[in-house]
């Protein structure tokens, strides 16, 4: 029996290895990579690798084993057909008679097009029969705290969100609640709505960035057709920046601002403050 991961090289599938690595011996944990010039510190830690590609089926094949418990990452590749890309692991699973399917999804509070393959994606795993964990994942503080460099350059943060809240939460916290469910008992068939434990405003995230740097950063509030357009223009492909600005009307609905204490229960502590995300990111940011 093995732990799987696939996307394991990926910002969060690294921090779930990790954290697997920390629970279990390495030699039960399998990560599942498209490359194994990527994998070459966990294959050192003792980590087993495997070679697989969503856009290959037959990669998959025979790669599950009957008890094993796998946490299946949704892709990112929005152009390739996510859901396609999913019903791969979930055949080849199914044909193993895996004993638990973990997906990363998104909140069921999500309305946005985001959802739209998170929500196909969880039908077919409830048709497939597959005994599951839905792990619907709110939106990661990195997503902002990742790109301060332009904040920082013009002195705003500019977003299509208004006084909308978001209940964000770092990458590790989402990872040790998937940790939890790949190692422990109790979570078969659950959906588990993960967010951060406080909600805050681009408003409030303006005003820490201030405190933090000694700058002053203020929150310039665009349109959706606004925010898509400056996405595109920095070279966001046009789907995926309207998909992002998407987001951001969710964000002013409320739809991601809702604090259910999923995640802090299951990572066993509180989940990390968006204050503590921004100093970890101007710390390696003044780093690099």
């Amino acid at each position: 029996m093995s732990i799987v991961v696939t996307g394991a090289t990926g910002n969060l599938g690294r921090l779930v290895i990790e954290g697997l690595v920390e629970k279990v011996p390495a030699d039960q944990i399998t990560a599942v990579v498209r490359g194994e010039e990527k994998a070459a510190g966990l294959a050192a830690r003792g980590v087993k690798i495997a070679i697989a590609d969503y856009n290959a089926p037959e990669t998959f094949v025979g790669l599950f084993s009957a008890g094993d418990k796998v946490l299946l990452i949704s892709g990112n590749e929005f152009d390739k057909g996510r859901v396609g890309q999913h019903k791969v692991v979930l055949a080849a699973a199914r044909q193993a008679g895996v004993a638990l399917l973990a997906y990363t999804s998104a909140l069921g509070s999500l309305t946005s097009s985001l959802a739209d393959d998170h929500r196909d994606t969880e039908a077919a795993i409830l048709e497939s029969g597959l005994p599951y964990v839905l792990l619907r994942n709110g939106w990661y503080s990195e997503n902002y705290t990742g790109q301060l460099a332009p904040v920082l350059q013009y002195g705003a943060v500019t977003q299509a969100a208004g006084q909308g809240r978001i209940a964000s939460a770092a990458r590790a916290d989402y990872a040790a609640a998937a940790v939890a469910v790949l190692t422990g008992e109790g979570h078969q068939n659950k959906i588990y709505e993960l967010s951060g434990d406080t909600a805050w405003s681009f408003a409030e995230y303006a005003a820490e960035l201030s405190r933090q740097t000694g700058r002053e950063i203020g929150y310039n509030a665009i349109s959706a057709e606004d925010y898509t357009a400056m996405l595109s223009g920095a070279g966001v492909p046009e789907p995926l920046a309207a998909i992002l600005a998407g987001v951001e009307v969710a964000i002013e609905k409320g739809e991601l601002a809702g604090t259910s204490g999923d995640l802090s229960r299951l990572a066993g502590r509180p989940t990390t403050p968006i204050a503590d995300s921004i100093a970890v990111a101007l710390k390696n940011s003044a780093a690099s």
